[in-house]
């Protein structure tokens, strides 16, 4: 039953995607022949909106196949860089404009969530969604002590569909896997799409957003650079999330932020410092950074502050991880190829019998080329899938964990883009990257360390005289204890020795006694016998005590 609901979402995504003529978009000289037979099979199923332009077929048919095209659709809506102009811009719409549901629904879920009327919990309550998502729309209300918030509500049924979708890819994945395992090997095509699985499913937890939501406020609390709504934990449910309603520019409207006097740069540089900020000192990054989520407040525009909403997303990297790509990036900052690729053996990316040599001449000859424009000319994106292709070729496995920090990246370099175009993602970088390695390995990592164990060291403080005679008294009694151990060895060794002893003059007598007996001197010879008995029985007497 489950393989035949996938066949027909399978074919479901076939037919919504010829019923839109993305097959015609795919250029002629990468149609291969299987591809061309197999369409033409499919005879009955045309384009249906031959007078839409190719973005608005490519956005609706994303908005009906639901929250993982739309997902994909918000990515590659920043990165303008990759895309034609107005594909990109009509992917832009899937950011915050997916069509609603009805709000007399959304009124439902949440009377049936919180359990009580809504106009029991809540004033104002806005049935006209202010925006609509993928996965969830919001309404405007206001708390029965003034504060005005938003609600955000999980879209009715979109479990089973996201519940279909994953499961046609994670088959997609093992037919992947069984036909090709050499690729399959370096991909990890099941892991990736597990991964995937996780963060979608963990999307639709809001319990779980607001937690991220107070995580990272936390961290950010007090800072210039960014803003999280607070969260009122008291009417949040696994469907339903309340927050503070926030003002703010959408960082997608550039002429907005113009009028209002923005320092763009500074703007730009900001989400280059936020999203390291987030990796590199907390561990703890939102990985859904798309325009949709982000906006910029109205306040001091010379000194601008980014507002972060949809925590629903994110992303953790643990020591290791941040150690190799900080070190990486630095690499990559300084053009030390080898050390890109001696980092990539070290932290098992590529196989440890890599040639070094050969890898470093293979990144060398790809990534060098680009380099030599400047480097605020340099898409990071265009680097990553260079070095991608490259280390493939090296057998790299796929690391399903920095699959959310790759993406995140891709979305703070498009919004940073489209904000400032001469942004200088690296030079923005560079500086912290170094102070951060500074602080992990240099003279400051040994004061961070000891100010992160003086707590414990305070409160081990009053125990320590009681402890060192403690340890004094141990070692004392172990001394006692090695000397009597001592001195019963050297007693047994003694007593092993004159045992070995015994055994040698055994074997001389019996060599005497067997002369003897050649000499027919029988009753010398018998004597001789029996005191070799006797002092080999002493002998092995001496050596088994």
């Amino acid at each position: 039953m489950k393989k035949w609901r996938e066949l027909v979402r399978l074919y479901q995504i076939g037919k919504t995607l010829f019923d839109y003529g993305l097959d015609e978009l795919i250029p002629a000289r990468l149609q291969i022949w299987p591809a061309r037979i197999a369409r033409k099979s499919l005879f009955w199923l045309k384009n249906r909106h031959p007078d839409l332009s190719r973005g608005e077929r490519i956005r609706l048919a994303f908005e009906e196949l639901g929250p993982v095209f739309i997902k994909f659709g918000q990515m590659l809506s920043t990165r303008r860089d990759l895309l034609p102009p107005d594909i990109a811009a009509e992917l832009a719409l899937l950011q915050d404009r997916v069509p609603p549901f009805d709000g007399r629904l959304a009124r439902k879920q949440i009377e049936a969530s919180l359990g009580a009327p809504i106009g029991e919990l809540f004033d104002d309550f806005d049935e006209t969604p202010l925006a609509s998502a993928s996965i969830a729309q919001v309404h405007t209300a206001r708390l029965k002590s003034g504060e005005e918030i938003v609600i955000k509500v999980i879209r009715p049924s979109i479990y089973n569909v996201i519940e279909a979708d994953v499961s046609l890819m994670h088959s997609m994945a093992s037919l992947i896997t069984r036909l090709v395992p050499e690729r399959s090997r370096r991909f990890r095509p099941i892991e990736v799409v597990e991964e995937y699985r996780k963060t979608l499913f963990d999307e639709l937890n809001l319990l779980r957003e607001a937690a991220n939501a107070i995580q990272l406020r936390r961290n950010f609390e007090g800072s210039r650079t960014l803003y999280v709504p607070e969260i009122y934990t008291s009417y949040c449910q696994k469907d339903v999330l309340v927050m503070e309603r926030i003002y703010g520019i959408p960082v997608s409207d550039i002429d907005a932020l113009e009028a209002n006097g923005t320092n763009m740069k500074l703007l730009a540089e900001r989400g280059v410092e936020v999203f390291f900020t987030q990796v590199f000192r907390d561990s703890f990054f939102h990985a859904d950074m798309h325009p949709g989520n982000i906006f910029v407040s109205y306040e001091h525009p010379e000194d601008p502050q980014w507002i972060g909403i949809d925590c629903g997303i994110v992303g953790t990297l643990n020591k290791d991880d941040k150690r190799y790509l900080a070190e990486n990036f630095l690499a990559f900052f300084n053009r030390d190829y080898r050390k890109v690729a001696e980092l990539h053996v070290e932290s098992g990316w590529v196989p440890a019998d890599t040639k070094i040599e050969e890898f470093e001449s293979a990144i060398r000859t790809v990534l060098e080329p680009i380099f030599e424009k400047p480097l605020s000319e340099i898409s990071f994106g265009h680097v990553l899938l260079n070095l991608f292709n490259t280390a493939r070729r090296f057998n790299m496995a796929v690391q399903p964990q920095l699959v959310l920090l790759q993406k995140t990246l891709l979305y703070v370099e498009g919004v940073g883009r489209q904000l400032y175009p001469q942004l200088d993602l690296w030079k923005t970088a560079k500086p912290f990257l170094e102070e951060w390695m500074q602080r992990q390995v240099g003279y400051k990592a040994v004061i961070n360390a000891v100010k992160e164990k003086a707590p414990f060291w305070a409160e081990k403080l009053p125990e320590l005289p009681e402890l060192v005679y403690d340890a004094l008294r141990q070692a004392k009694m172990q001394q006692h204890q090695v000397q009597g151990l001592y001195q019963q060895f050297a007693q047994q060794n003694k007593k092993q020795g004159k045992g070995r002893f015994l055994l040698a003059m055994g074997a001389s007598l019996l060599l005497a006694s067997t002369l003897l007996l050649g000499m027919d001197k029988t009753e010398w010879a018998m004597s001789g016998l029996i005191l070799t008995l006797v002092v080999w029985l002493l002998g092995w007497q001496k050596i088994a005590r």
